[in-house]
């Protein structure tokens, strides 16, 4: 049976980065992610993108501004790609279809989300609100891609408990473990097509039966109430 083919793309900077892409390939290469993966695309021409799609024999594409719909359009159709995996990439998106792109994002929405609240920024959100009383939890939140940030359908979402004594980079580096986590199952959902939308109504979501949205445990963590 023919894998559904993906592109992942991830910014990542020009000293590090690109973890979470990383984590997907070995992913699809274990037999845990049911995907093809055809490339990766950062908007950094080296750096820790780079460096790992060079070490894993990934195809890398570079895209330089302009960050426009017919740049997106070329791509998709230079690749041959049928999803589009956004795993930190920090560019606005269009001309991708809707229905087949997603992001992965490192706290709650749509609280903590939107232009210029990405990675650290998102977690030195979260630990500010916390400081208020305003959050006991960070989350690892997934959603189809609209033409607004961070604005798409959510269709996961996994609470992150503030912990005593945590601060924004012990936060952060436990948010980034349960993406790694979870990204490849919830992935393999979308690219089954058990989760979809029609790309245009929110209200069009679609889950398999029995499916929650909003999770507390995972097996490789201690058990948490769902009250977190």
């Amino acid at each position: 049976m023919t894998q559904p083919k993906l592109l992942i793309f991830a910014s990542g900077s020009r000293s590090g980065g690109g973890s979470g892409f990383e984590n997907l390939v070995l992913r699809a290469r274990e037999g845990v992610l049911d995907a093809d993966i055809v490339g990766v695309v950062s908007n950094h021409a080296d750096g820790g993108v780079r460096e790992r799609a060079d070490r894993l024999g990934i195809r890398f594409m570079h895209f330089a501004s302009p960050w426009v719909h017919e740049r997106y359009h070329e791509i998709s159709d230079e690749t041959g790609a049928e999803f589009f995996a956004l795993s930190g990439w920090l560019k606005h998106v269009s001309g991708l279809d809707p229905r087949r792109t997603f992001n992965i994002h490192p706290g709650p929405l749509p609280e903590f989300g939107g232009a210029g609240l990405y990675g650290h920024h998102v977690h030195h959100a979260v630990m500010e609100a916390h400081g208020r009383g305003a959050a006991e939890a960070s989350a690892v939140t997934m959603h189809f891609v609209s033409d607004e940030y961070d604005r798409g359908p959510v269709f996961f979402r996994f609470h992150v408990p503030i912990e005593p004594g945590d601060t924004v980079e012990t936060l952060g580096a436990r948010v980034l473990r349960f993406e790694h986590l979870w990204q490849p199952e919830i992935t393999n959902l979308v690219l089954s097509g058990a989760i979809s939308w029609d790309g245009s109504d929110p209200e069009s979501l679609r889950v398999p039966s029995g499916y929650e949205i909003d999770r507390y445990d995972h097996p490789a963590s201690p058990a948490r109430s769902n009250t977190a």
